[in-house]
């Protein structure tokens, strides 16, 4: 976990950076890859990860906030992990199943009701990102953080 802005800043970029590439290559799957360029795909990614980048420093304080509201053990670092990722999940999978709407109705557009479409995005999303976030995206984020920005972090204030 992180334990300063900094450290909070680029654990921030890991996760947005993993979920982005696992649930763009999801939603792309499921529309299918024919009408697709490397040029376009990696566009679609960099404007996906800023929009998820800045839903996420929004959400990420208010879940954490609502998260250690709640009375569990939280002496236990599994437990705040998973009451944080609970509480942030599902709403960013609101959120950017919001972007992905407005991605569906520019490219290929919206047959039917616009509020149905959007449930059946955020059921289909939801699948994915809450299994995506605690089994994969997560702990690879954390190892990042705790192997490769953590020790710099700690020697840079011991040098202080």
């Amino acid at each position: 976990m992180p334990s300063n802005k900094k450290e909070g800043i680029i654990f921030a970029v890991f996760m947005c950076f993993g979920m982005v590439f696992i649930m763009s290559t999801y939603n792309i799957a499921l529309q299918g890859f024919s009408s697709l360029t490397v040029w376009s795909v990696v566009i679609q990614f960099v404007i996906t990860f800023f929009v998820a980048f800045v839903a996420e420093s929004l959400v990420e304080p208010i879940a954490r906030k609502y998260a250690l509201s709640f009375n569990y053990d939280k002496s236990k670092q599994r437990n705040v992990i998973l009451a944080i990722s609970l509480f942030m999940v599902p709403t960013m999978v609101l959120i950017m199943s919001v972007y992905g709407l407005i991605l569906t109705w520019m490219f290929s557009g919206i047959e039917g009701s616009i509020f149905t479409t959007y449930l059946k995005i955020v059921g289909l999303n939801i699948i994915v990102a809450l299994p995506a976030q605690l089994l994969i995206v997560g702990p690879i984020s954390r190892g990042l953080l705790t192997k490769f920005v953590k020790p710099k972090t700690q020697k840079a204030e011991l040098n202080v």
